[in-house]
């Protein structure tokens, strides 16, 4: 399914030319363009007029719409549990598994050498944070789960989400928190990019699911892109390494 909030996100915006063209796409590729614009059309909004956020590329549109949506669904799915959904940078040493983080960065802080070897990258603060109350009442929160927000998915982007994945799976102490990722990229093979590797990310939701799926399949048939995106995107839903949005809250609420 397409997040409820897709079509509020998603749409359309002009170039420096005044071309439309969808907000998603990167305008040098023709299959992004082709893949983006179906899926628009899948979602029912209009080519006509400038549509959907004005500057998706910030990321906090997609962020706040991710927390405000977890926020709603995950107290409907289990409400045993006291959900807390956080959407403003909150580091991770804030967590019970990341505590001991902050006596290191004490002594990062005070120490140039190991400040030199070590570095302060350490230190992540999730674009979406979702924590459950501590053992007792004045204890920190447990880090359930890290939400990485990618408008799109470029290599850059790819590396930053492994690197600081990577960071969280070494640092950790107890269990490890779900890791993953949210996205709005029309093009598959950039999907795969992130979506395959060795382990950092659970799994890739992406927002407009559905609308994605049905443009690949009818452009193929067109002949408009090569059958290789579509190859992509099956493998990737297959494994179940690409999910819909819908699948994030139950996969949270339940896991």
């Amino acid at each position: 399914m397409n997040a409820p909030f897709a079509s509020d996100l998603l749409g359309w915006k002009a170039t420096k030319n005044n071309r439309l063209v969808p907000n998603t796409a990167d305008t040098d590729n023709r299959a992004s363009l082709a893949i983006a614009a179906t899926a628009l059309d899948n979602l029912g909004i209009p080519r006509d007029a400038a549509s959907g956020v004005a500057d998706p590329a910030s990321g906090r549109p997609l962020e706040r719409a991710v927390a405000a949506s977890l926020r709603c669904a995950m107290p409907l799915i289990d409400n045993d549990r006291e959900w807390q959904i956080y959407d403003i940078p909150v580091s991770i040493s804030d967590f019970i598994q990341y505590s001991h983080l902050k006596k290191v960065d004490a002594l990062v802080r005070t120490n140039t050498e190991l400040r030199i070897t070590l570095g302060r990258d350490y230190l992540i603060k999730p674009d979406v944070a979702v924590g459950l109350p501590g053992r007792n009442l004045n204890g920190l929160p447990f880090l359930h789960a890290a939400i990485s927000c990618k408008w799109t998915i470029r290599s850059d982007r790819v590396q930053n989400i492994r690197h600081e994945n990577n960071q969280m799976i070494r640092h950790r102490r107890e269990r490890l928190p779900h890791l993953v990722t949210v996205t709005a990229e029309p093009l598959p093979s950039r999907l795969a990019s992130i979506a395959r590797g060795t382990g950092e990310v659970d799994a890739v939701y992406h927002i407009a699911y559905d609308a994605l799926d049905q443009a690949l399949r009818i452009l193929v048939t067109r002949d408009e892109i090569q059958t290789s995106q579509l190859d992509y995107w099956e493998e990737c839903i297959g494994q179940g390494r690409v999910r819909p949005f819908s699948d994030l809250a139950p996969t949270l609420a339940h896991w």
